[in-house]
């Protein structure tokens, strides 16, 4: 009998291990610091786990990079009034990110602000009801 409640117990440990490990980690960025970037929607990908913001940024003589911003998953988005028709490549939109602590051009949003003035992200409003 203790075996099976050993060997039980054990399944169910690896049962509840493993949709932890599935979620990666925050660490990457750097929460302490805030950079805000202006540039122009390359794409916008809504997509699972997380939605991404790949956007092109005029730099210092004229050359331009591209930073990968990573967005909550779909489903929190939604809740915060995103959709995926929210932004389309060519947009020209201002965000603000958590960059990456190794200094490469991505980071982590907190907040986007539209080509019309509407912010969307962690400090966006909240959705309009029935929205």
């Amino acid at each position: 009998m203790n075996d099976k409640i050993f060997w039980g117990a054990v399944a169910l440990s690896v049962a509840l291990a493993l949709p932890a490990s599935a979620h990666h980690s925050f660490a990457m960025f750097d929460s302490t610091k805030e950079t805000t970037l202006q540039g122009t929607v390359k794409e916008f990908q809504w997509t699972n786990p997380h939605a991404w913001v790949q956007l092109l940024v005029p730099g210092p003589e004229g050359k331009t990079t591209e930073w990968s911003i990573e967005c909550a998953s779909p489903n929190a988005l939604k809740r915060q009034g995103w959709r995926g028709s929210s932004i389309k490549s060519g947009d020209r939109i201002t965000v603000v990110i958590h960059p990456l602590k190794s200094g490469e051009p991505g980071g982590s949003l907190v907040v986007l602000t539209l080509p019309d003035g509407t912010q969307l992200g962690l400090r966006g409003p909240p959705p309009k009801e029935g929205a």
